[in-house]
């Protein structure tokens, strides 16, 4: 499920976009200001998370400009604006804040749910094919990793590694899970102690005291954590 995190003022607007929302199935998050919509973010990381923005350019606190700017350097989250603003100068000023789209007042509801529909699909694809947190970038494509600003050089068991963590990020997988997956193409076998070095391995590679990637559930298996 996606969630939606929604700012708007108008309370009876919020309120109908909400329930439009949850209606096809969305996960809507309403907030009426700047300051409780980074307080929603920071409260939605997860269960299910925010995957998509829907935001007003007049706030009681201040204009929407400036939190598209603050959560685009947080995470690539796509931001569509929903305003009554429409000078062609301020549709500049939101996409130059970094919006993927910009809508006037008063709009089609239907056309409103098609351009959300197609964002997060856009979207999704791009996740699919780079991992990027701002620290650690893996373009999947190229077998790429970018740890800061320097290339990481990983075998292709780490790499195999970093894709099995990531594509099931918060689940225990366990040491058969991942002893399975790893017997590679060659048929060379991984064993526990082989698969204990290549974590560990990853690990120096990837990790430092500000980031934490990979969880050691002892006597179990790993779980990414990034």
């Amino acid at each position: 499920m996606s969630g939606i995190l929604v700012i708007e003022d108008d309370r009876e607007l919020n309120q109908a976009l909400c329930y439009t929302l949850e209606r096809q199935g969305y996960k809507a998050i309403p907030a009426f200001s700047m300051s409780e919509a980074k307080a929603k973010y920071e409260q939605s990381k997860e269960n299910p998370g925010i995957h998509c923005i829907i935001q007003d350019v007049n706030l009681p606190d201040g204009e929407g400009f400036a939190f598209c700017q603050w959560v685009k350097k947080q995470e690539q989250i796509p931001v569509l604006f929903l305003t009554a603003r429409d000078l062609e100068e301020d549709a500049l000023k939101g996409y130059d804040a970094g919006a993927e789209d910009y809508v006037t007042k008063p709009f089609s509801m239907k056309i409103l749910l098609r351009k959300i529909s197609l964002i997060l699909k856009r979207n999704q694809a791009e996740e699919e094919k780079a991992y990027d947190d701002g620290n650690l970038c893996i373009d999947w494509e190229r077998a790429k990793v970018m740890v800061g600003h320097a290339e990481c050089a990983v075998t292709p068991t780490e790499f195999r590694l970093l894709k099995m963590l990531i594509d099931n990020k918060g689940r225990l997988l366990t040491y058969d899970i991942l002893l399975e997956q790893l017997w590679d193409c060659d048929g060379q076998f991984v064993d526990k102690h082989t698969l204990a070095v290549n974590i560990n391995r990853l690990r120096r590679k990837i990790e430092d005291t500000e980031h934490k990637y990979i969880s050691n559930v002892y006597g179990m298996g790993y779980q990414w954590v990034g």
